[in-house]
């Protein structure tokens, strides 16, 4: 299968969307686990379940979700994955659990901040103004915690969002995050479910194709497009 980006705004987001769906189907993602909820959107319910996407968000930063995957196991293993347990983890014991999620050091930093952040919210839902300034949080991560945590309608930005829609063409790899983000977010409709599956398929399709240079090479959704030929 072969495809040829041509149209504009929401209908191009659509189309590479629809084809997404078609190849790989519900997800069923979000940063802390495989099959968690497949066609099933609703945010976590419970207090630790939605700290426990605070500490995935973090730990899968610049690691791979094996390797974070493993953290988030060994803390579960020591019943450390709430806030006040995690708090009360010794230090050593923190950077030795989260090891496989690499820099464990600077990341025990971060989690901890946040689990006191997290505890002094008192289940309210955070700004994104609010996690930005948190340390370690930039905005890939604060709108992983609003989307997946807190189910509101951001469009999550990563690397592999830039590489995918700049084969497509529909970028040139120079935008910033806000660019990117105000894109997708302004051509589709403000659904935190669609924005959910939408960045889980770019996701699992990229890792596919995108992972290794060159980029691309295999896409059976191709890497064309073409403003004039619409």
């Amino acid at each position: 299968m072969s495809a040829v980006y041509f149209l504009s705004g929401m209908d191009a987001l659509l189309s590479i969307y629809t084809d997404l769906f078609a190849l790989y189907g519900p997800q069923g993602w979000w940063p802390l686990g495989k099959g968690y909820h497949p066609g099933d959107y609703s945010p976590p319910r419970a207090k630790a379940g939605i700290f426990e996407v605070y500490l995935g968000a973090v730990l899968t930063q610049n690691s791979s979700w094996n390797g974070a995957s493993m953290a988030i196991g060994e803390l579960k293993r020591r019943s450390c994955i709430s806030a006040s347990a995690l708090l009360a983890l010794p230090a050593e014991e923190l950077e030795q659990a989260i090891r496989p999620a690499r820099y464990w050091k600077q990341k025990a930093r971060y989690l901890r901040g946040l689990a006191e952040f997290f505890m002094a919210l008192r289940g309210r839902i955070p700004s994104r103004e609010e996690l930005l300034a948190q340390k370690g949080i930039g905005q890939e991560t604060a709108d992983s915690i609003l989307l997946y945590a807190y189910h509101q309608p951001v469009f999550v930005v990563d690397t592999y969002t830039r590489r995918f829609f700049a084969a497509l063409g529909i970028l040139t790899g120079r935008e910033s995050y806000a660019e990117i983000q105000n894109m997708f977010m302004n051509a589709l409709p403000r659904d935190a479910a669609l924005f959910n599956e939408y960045h889980a398929l770019i996701v699992r399709h990229a890792r596919a194709y995108y992972s290794r240079k060159p980029h691309g090479v295999g896409d059976p959704l191709g890497s064309k497009h073409s403003e004039s030929e619409a």
